[in-house]
């Protein structure tokens, strides 16, 4: 063999390292950002085929993935340390895939692609945002409780909710302590509304108010999880959505008994 010429065995090395990395990049974007367990598993073993690995072996939880291509290859492990939902993010991550597929970009370019994912902007700018806590508050107290009379104050409590919620995330990186913190904001500000003569219904300012703080997509994952037969993503999903429902309740419990 000449000096420059690789060995076949090092070339394959080096080529299923490569296939590993981008799988587990791919996965590791899609379930921070919200995606279900089956779709990552399908999207890591299309990846995996339409490299030439079918025989890629994959383990896949929403705290980490553990993926190997044969049973002589080192295996490789990634963490996943934090959870979010930005759906633009998947999907990028899927057109990505496809394009892969389609034989458009190489596993190269994919790979660095994919890399830059994580730096897309969310959908929305900051005041969308916080327009649309409003209006989703305002609405489902409408929706819910049906007293028009309030809808307006809602809107106001439920936004400014929503901002002592984003602005903890920010500083404190544990979930349930800004849903409990908001929680109480809101249960106070309902309070204040009423004692300044903004409105008389306070459980319907605070139902309101809660709504965009309610994890329901964590929910409905748990839920599909479950159904496809994932018995650790689904319960484990399923505990962090009672969590914060719970730091929910807690939080207007407290405030209700404090200042009610």
């Amino acid at each position: 063999m000449g000096k420059n010429q690789l060995d076949p065995d090092s070339r394959f090395r080096n080529y299923s390292d490569l296939v590993i990395k981008t799988c587990m990049l791919a996965g590791k974007i899609m379930i921070e950002n919200g995606s279900e367990m089956t779709r990552v598993n399908d999207t890591i073993k299309r990846i995996a085929r339409n490299a030439g690995m079918p025989n890629l072996k994959t383990y896949i939880t929403i705290t980490g993935i553990m993926i190997s291509v044969n049973d002589n290859s080192e295996t490789q492990i990634t963490e996943i340390d934090k959870r979010a939902f930005d759906l633009r993010k998947i999907t990028a991550v899927n057109d990505l895939s496809r394009r892969f597929a389609e034989h458009k970009t190489t596993l190269e370019q994919f790979y660095q692609e994919l890399q830059h994912v994580s730096d897309l902007d969310t959908y929305f700018p900051y005041w969308m945002k916080i327009l649309s806590a409003a209006i989703l508050s305002g609405s489902i107290e409408v929706v819910f409780r049906g007293d028009y009379s309030v809808f307006f104050i809602t809107c106001v409590v439920g936004m400014l909710g929503w901002i002592i919620f984003d602005y903890l995330n920010r500083i404190v990186k544990v979930e349930f302590i800004n849903e409990f913190t908001a929680a109480i904001s809101i249960g106070m500000l309902a309070m204040l509304a009423r004692k300044l003569g903004l409105g008389s219904g306070v459980d319907n300012m605070i139902i309101g108010g809660v709504m965009p703080l309610v994890p329901g997509v964590q929910i409905t994952n748990a839920v599909r999880d479950l159904m496809s037969g994932n018995l650790v993503s689904g319960p484990a999903r399923a505990m962090e959505a009672i969590m914060g429902a719970c730091a929910l309740g807690f939080g207007v419990a407290l405030a209700l008994k404090w200042f009610g």
